[in-house]
């Protein structure tokens, strides 16, 4: 975020001034008192813009400023409530349509230098010939070397059917070529994956990576394409993991294709009573019976701990994997004019045993400013339909829990150095096709021939192990000890230092499936990339495992005895 010089209290009052113009509380005051209050800041703060704009040393831009301003007071709110100006409309309607005009594609940037990533499948960018790893050199005639990823968004966004014009290094001749691409309507499916898991291929597994408007149907029209492959599947695992959330409606219509008619979904609560709703579902279900596994992880977010909340409250499911995020706030927009937006936080949603999920205290600062869980002491216990025990304040406990396991440094190094995405792309050169992605593998061989490659790369990296050490160093100076130590701590240090060589085959089998998953990328896009990291994935087998024992199925939704 930008700053200006302004500092403590001075910003505090001319960002809070600005907001309260912005939404004419006028209309909310309650006494004299506050009206007063907000004219006399109000006043002060046109007073100090039109001093500001006279005499400042430099040009001043007033919308960076008020923008500036109106961001350092919401700071001290909630995360979740934001300013949203007209240049961010956009992306802020794709977050809940999953539209957008433009290409398709995502943009990797390596030193000064944009290279394509990603490309979605069927896009305007794939009909034009774009690859992964095709260098951009300009865009309509504009050179691109230095931008930022989020400039270069700007301009290859725009109207459907407006053309952009793209100079571009082929990844695979290295011959540098103009391509005209025709932006499209660019809609990203929340339900990007599918498929029929389990040895006897009876459990229906679907991606839900977010709730945009109609994911509901997309999941329900998943379901019943599943359902026509397979009439005699016996249990749905729904995988929710990384999805941040979305909008509430479409988290209750998730909730009604696996429950009937009339059930209590959430409930929100706000300090105005308007804003005060019970959500029950209004549709028939897709069905209520079929054991159900939701898959959460600590990104599963808002909606997504709608979803596994009430499936939880209301004994229809079993909730697989970690505690999720613990976002228990619900935000609404309102227009504030000049197509900009206020998108705040006006009520906290409240799961059908009448638990709040929120995990952080907002309104309880340090006085530092930072925040912090809710203790323990202040959680409350809650019971679900069957009377199993279940906590308010701290996310979705999963009923069967599934550690993720860490990535390790070094692979860490080599998706951010780049390194996995020029060796996925120099593979693909070379390989004109490989196998379906649930089945892809690297040999030995590959594998091999990939870490001669790295050779002569610098994925240099610091282990857990020396970043203590230096932490150590900088302490043990400071309170100058290091003198007396220095030959131990060199000794130490000599015997924790890493050996690349060493590493990669420590983790061979974790960098083996990041790359091998970088690769299929190249042939089957997001869909491949999801289905490739379904073979080992430790929740899915949990959630299948569980699903084909109906007996223990049943009884994990029952109380401990």
């Amino acid at each position: 975020m930008s700053k200006f010089s302004f500092k403590g209290r001075t910003r505090g009052i001319i960002a809070a001034v600005m907001l309260a113009g912005t939404l004419g509380l006028f209309i909310q005051a309650k006494n004299t008192d506050s009206y007063f209050e907000i004219s006399k800041n109000l006043d002060i703060f046109a007073t100090l813009f039109k001093q500001l704009n006279s005499y400042y040393v430099d040009p001043i831009e007033p919308g960076k400023l008020v923008k500036t301003g109106i961001d350092a007071m919401l700071e001290n709110l909630d995360p979740y409530t934001n300013y949203i100006t007209e240049s961010d409309i956009e992306d802020f309607e794709f977050q809940t349509t999953g539209k957008y005009g433009g290409i398709g594609a995502t943009m990797r940037r390596k030193g000064e230098d944009i290279y394509i990533g990603d490309v979605y499948e069927n896009s305007p960018a794939q009909k034009a010939g774009l690859h992964p790893g095709d260098l951009i050199i300009s865009i309509d005639n504009h050179p691109v070397s230095g931008k930022t990823i989020d400039d270069i968004s700007l301009l290859l966004k725009g109207a459907p059917g407006t053309q952009v014009s793209l100079t571009t290094r082929d990844a695979f001749t290295s011959e540098e070529s103009a391509k005209i691409v025709t932006r499209g309507e660019i809609e990203v499916s929340s339900v990007p994956y599918a498929g029929l898991m389990g040895p006897q291929k009876n459990i229906a597994y679907v991606k839900l990576t977010q709730f945009t408007m109609g994911c509901s149907r997309l999941l329900r029209s998943a379901l019943d394409s599943l359902k026509k492959v397979n009439p005699a599947i016996d249990g749905v695992v729904l995988d929710l993991r990384n999805n941040p959330g979305g909008l509430l409606d479409e988290a209750v219509n998730t909730c009604n294709l696996f429950i009937d008619k009339g059930q209590l979904v959430v409930s929100t609560k706000g300090k105005v009573a308007e804003k005060n709703h019970e959500y029950k579902t209004q549709g028939t279900a897709w069905d209520d019976k079929i054991a159900l596994a939701v898959i959460v992880n600590h990104s599963s977010a808002s909606a997504s701990e709608i979803v596994a909340g009430t499936m939880q409250d209301l004994d229809r499911g079993l909730v697989i994997g970690e505690r999720s995020y613990g976002k228990g706030l619900v935000q609404e927009t309102v227009p504030l004019g000049y197509n900009a937006r206020l998108k705040l936080t006006i009520a906290k949603y409240y799961t059908p045993s009448g638990r709040c999920i929120q995990a952080i205290d907002y309104t309880h600062r340090n006085a530092d400013g930072s925040v912090g869980k809710i203790p323990d002491s202040l959680k409350q216990n809650y019971s679900t339909r069957s009377g199993r025990k279940v906590q308010s304040g701290g996310g979705v406990e999963a009923d069967v829990r599934v550690e993720d396991e860490e990535l390790s440094r070094l692979s860490i190094a080599l998706y951010t150095k780049n390194y996995l995405f020029d060796y996925a792309t120099q593979y693909a050169r070379q390989h004109p096709s490989i196998p379906p992605a649930g089945s892809f593998s690297l040999s030995d061989a590959e594998f091999s021939a990939f870490a001669k490659w790295l050779e002569s790369k610098d994925y240099s990296y610091k282990s857990e192990t020396e970043i203590v050490l230096d932490s150590l160093k900088t302490a043990a100076t400071r309170e100058h000890y290091f003198d007396g130590m220095k030959s131990e701590f060199e000794t130490l240090k000599n015997k924790v230092a890493h050996d690349k060589a060493q590493d990669l085959s420590k983790h061979k089998e974790e960098v083996k499936k990041l790359l091998e998953n970088e690769i299929v990328s190249r042939y089957y896009y997001l869909r491949g990339r999801i289905e490739h990291s379904l073979k080992d994935d430790k929740d899915l087998k949990a959630a299948t495992d569980l699903l084909a024992q109906p007996a223990k199925y049943r009884a994990l939704l029952q109380p401990a005895q």
